[in-house]
C-alpha cells in the first residue's frame, strides 16, 4: 500500500511516499479500513518537526485523524461490517499506526459510523477538532446556557467548531478573527459578536461586549501570548481553557483575584496513556456530533484537500497559519 513515511524530524521534505504492506488484523476485536481521507492537524507538523510524542516511534506514520470504509472484521466485532463507513481519530503519534496511508488497522471500538450527511473528506477532518473543542468547553470548562464564551481564531479548525458547539449549548459566543472575510465565516457559525485583533483592543471589545462584566468561558487555541491576554478579559469565576502550553513566566496574580479555574485540555491523552474509559467517552463524543451533524446542527469546513502524494504541500500551508477551516488529504 502506498504511505507517506517520515524516517527523520524536519521540514515537510521528510515526508516520503513509498510502499509498505498492507496491516492485517492482528486481534479478533480489529477491522481494516481502506482510508478515503485523512485530516491534517497542527500537531501533525509539530511530530514532524520535533518528533513522535511515542517512544521509539520512528519510522513512523502521521496523520490522527481517518475516515473510510470497512475492508475486514475480526471475528468479534459485531458493531461494523464490510462495506460500513466509519470516522476515527486513531494513531498518528508514532510508529506504523497512522492515516497518512492506503489502509489503517484500528480496534473497532475506536471508530464511529461516519455521519450520513458529509463527505469522507469532511468526516477525516473532523474528530480532532471536534473532540478538542467538546473535551474543552463541556468537560474543562462545565459551559452552560446563557453563559458568555470567547473562543480565539474562530476561523480556524478547532475554533469554528467551537463556536457551533457553544451555540448548541445555548452560550452567546465572540471571537477573535484576522480579517472581515473570517468576521463573515465566523458569523455565520453563530458568532455574535467577531473582534479583528489586527485594529482592536481585545479587552475593551469584549468588555463593552458584555457591559463591563467580562466572559465566562474563554478558550485559547492560539498560544501563551492569547492565554496571558486573556486573564483580564474574564468575569469573576470564569473558566479559561488552553489547548496549548500556556508558557513558562506566568503571571496568575490577575487570574488569582478574580479567582479563575484554568484548565489545560489535550484530547491525544487517552491515546498517549492508554485511557479506555477515556477513549470510550470520545467515541461517544464523535457519536453525539455525527448526530449533529446527520440534524444541520453542525457542519465542518474543508477549505482546501490535497492528494496523498503532496502532503509536503499541505504541511507548508499549515505551518504558514492563518488556513480557514481544516485541510484534508484525499487518498485514491
Amino acid at each position: 500500500m502506498k504511505v507517506i513515511e517520515m524516517r527523520e524530524t524536519g521540514g515537510p521534505a521528510v515526508l516520503q511516499l513509498t510502499e509498505r504492506p498492507r496491516p492485517e488484523l492482528t486481534t479478533p476485536t480489529d477491522i481494516l479500513v481502506r482510508l478515503a481521507a485523512a485530516g491534517i492537524n497542527p500537531v501533525d507538523t509539530k511530530i514532524r518537526a520535533r518528533g513522535p510524542l511515542l517512544p521509539d516511534g520512528l519510522p513512523a506514520v502521521l496523520g490522527c485523524d481517518g475516515s473510510g470504509v470497512v475492508e475486514a472484521v475480526g471475528a468479534e466485532v459485531a458493531r461494523f461490517k464490510v462495506g460500513d463507513e466509519v470516522w476515527f481519530c486513531h494513531g498518528g503519534l508514532g510508529g506504523p499506526v497512522g492515516n497518512y496511508a492506503d489502509y489503517i488497522c484500528l480496534d473497532n471500538q475506536f471508530a464511529q459510523a461516519k455521519p450520513r450527511g458529509i463527505s469522507f473528506v469532511e468526516a477525516a477532518a473532523a474528530p480532532l477538532v471536534l473532540l478538542t473543542a467538546w473535551e474543552a468547553l463541556a468537560d474543562r470548562a462545565g459551559l452552560l446556557p446563557d453563559q458568555t464564551v470567547l473562543i480565539h481564531a474562530g476561523a480556524g479548525g478547532v475554533g469554528h467548531v467551537a463556536i457551533q458547539l457553544a451555540r448548541a449549548a445555548g452560550a452567546r459566543v465572540c471571537t477573535t478573527v484576522s480579517s472581515p472575510e473570517k468576521a463573515d465565516f465566523a458569523h455565520a457559525l453563530g458568532a455574535e459578536y467577531c473582534i479583528n485583533y489586527h485594529e482592536e483592543n481585545l479587552v475593551e471589545a469584549v468588555m463593552d461586549w458584555t457591559g463591563g462584566r467580562g466572559v465566562d468561558v474563554a478558550l485559547d487555541t492560539v498560544g501563551p501570548a492569547c492565554f496571558r491576554a486573556s486573564i483580564p478579559a474574564m468575569a469573576a469565576y470564569g473558566n479559561l481553557v488552553t489547548i496549548l502550553d500556556p508558557g513558562p513566566d506566568l503571571d496568575l496574580k490577575e487570574a488569582r483575584n478574580r479567582n479563575l479555574r484554568i484548565s489545560l485540555e489535550l484530547m491525544l491523552t487517552p491515546q498517549l496513556r492508554d485511557l479506555p474509559r477515556a477513549r470510550a467517552h470520545q467515541g461517544e463524543i464523535l457519536r453525539r456530533c455525527g448526530k449533529m451533524i446527520d440534524e444541520e446542527e453542525l457542519r465542518i469546513h474543508v477549505s482546501q484537500t490535497f492528494p496523498l502524494a503532496q502532503v509536503q504541500e499541505a504541511h507548508r500551508l499549515i505551518e504558514g497559519g492563518h488556513v480557514t477551516g481544516k485541510l484534508a488529504l484525499t487518498i485514491a
